[in-house]
């Protein structure tokens, strides 16, 4: 099931700048986002045909009852083999997942960052994104991440003891804003 939504941030030059994000439900994977400061009313199509690829076994895509989603963009998605489910009028809480991301974005990213235009919106997303699948631990997910590094996971530790001969080594997201920390080697 794939979850789709639209917000809007304003960068320092107070164009608005739109943002699409789509998201597979199961997984907490953002599969899809993109920003524009000039939505057009077929801008959710190329969105969906982004995702909607035939290569993933996508059955529903649930959006809300924005102007935005005109009938075509719904003939459009069910043209492409997935059923549209309609959030009810005036309920955000039906599409819980998506509405949940968009704060996650707002709380995590945008509220503690300055954008400066379209474009700086699209690098803190970028960066952000990437450390939302591969560091940044989801309850949900039992904590677990949407995109696990391939490989081995490391070592086991033992309770509050580091392994032998390891250390903590922190890196920082979006100029320190969050961390990301993994266990490497020490050198000899």
């Amino acid at each position: 099931m794939l979850a789709c939504d639209f917000f809007v941030t304003v960068p320092v030059g107070v164009r608005l700048v739109y943002v699409c994000v789509v998201m597979e439900v199961g997984t907490r994977r953002i599969v899809h986002w993109n920003a524009t400061q000039q939505p057009t009313a077929d801008g959710p199509v190329p969105q969906v045909r982004a995702v909607i690829t035939g290569e993933a076994p996508h059955r529903f895509l649930v959006h809300d009852r924005d102007a935005i989603y005109a009938p075509a963009v719904d003939r459009a998605v069910e043209a492409m083999g997935v059923q549209v489910w309609k959030t009810p009028v005036r309920t955000p809480q039906a599409n819980a997942f998506c509405e949940r991301l968009i704060g996650t974005i707002r709380r995590e990213c945008l509220d503690g960052l300055i954008p400066l235009n379209e474009r700086h919106v699209r690098g803190i997303l970028r960066e952000w994104v990437r450390h939302y699948h591969r560091g940044r631990p989801h309850a949900s997910l039992g904590p677990g991440l949407p995109e696990p590094p391939p490989g081995p996971q490391g070592p086991e530790t033992c309770g509050h003891r580091l392994p032998a001969r390891q250390r903590i080594v922190a890196q920082p997201i979006l100029g320190g804003l969050h961390h990301e920390d993994r266990l490497e080697r020490e050198a000899a």
